[in-house]
């Protein structure tokens, strides 16, 4: 039986819904990002205590169908943009309705219709935080980066990253090593 969870987007959100199936004696074949196939199929009961500790967590249970479908296209950028180690090869749309078995026009729409955004302005802003991310990191350059973000040039990643953020990729940069002053440093 498959279930759909709500803001379930890393490791440790993995680990906190088989903690919640153990306690339930529920046995798991597969706990991924925002879905859950369990060998058992549970009773209305079960669900409701399942649903109440998945919200202890911050985490919660779905029932509507197009709520689920929202969180798979949310889960499907979350894996991609911050877990995927190799640039696309083909484009996001196409990867998009691949993963998820749908036409990218009615996701997107749906996926407008409900989140009042698009999907590629979802998409955008995931990508900057994970630029962001690799940015403070210090491991790679910005040209790394871009190619590792699928960006067709550094200049297209900048001026995408100043959109969202207000800064430049370098800025940032510079900014992040300020953050890190000791903080008996800090307003000096």
């Amino acid at each position: 039986m498959k279930l759909y969870i709500k803001y379930m987007v890393s490791n440790r959100c993995k680990m906190m819904v088989k903690d919640e199936l153990r306690k339930l004696g529920l046995h798991f074949i597969i706990v991924d990002l925002g879905v859950v196939d369990i060998m058992e199929t549970i009773s209305s009961e079960t669900r409701q205590q399942l649903k109440a500790g998945l919200l202890e967590s911050g985490l919660e249970l779905m029932d509507d169908k197009r709520a689920i479908m929202i969180e798979k296209i949310k889960n499907v950028i979350v894996e991609l943009v911050h877990h995927n180690e190799e640039p696309l090869k083909i484009t996001f749309s196409d990867y998009l309705s691949e993963k998820l078995n749908q036409n990218y026009t009615s996701l997107a729409n749906l996926f407008s219709e409900v989140q009042g955004t698009t999907i590629e302005q979802f998409l955008i802003l995931h990508k900057v935080e994970r630029i962001k991310e690799l940015i403070i990191y210090d491991e790679l350059s910005i040209t790394e980066i871009a190619w590792k973000m699928n960006y067709s040039s550094v200049a297209h990643l900048s001026t995408q990253f100043k959109k969202v953020s207000g800064l430049t990729p370098s800025h940032f940069k510079k900014l992040k090593d300020k953050r890190r002053s000791p903080i008996e440093e800090v307003g000096n």
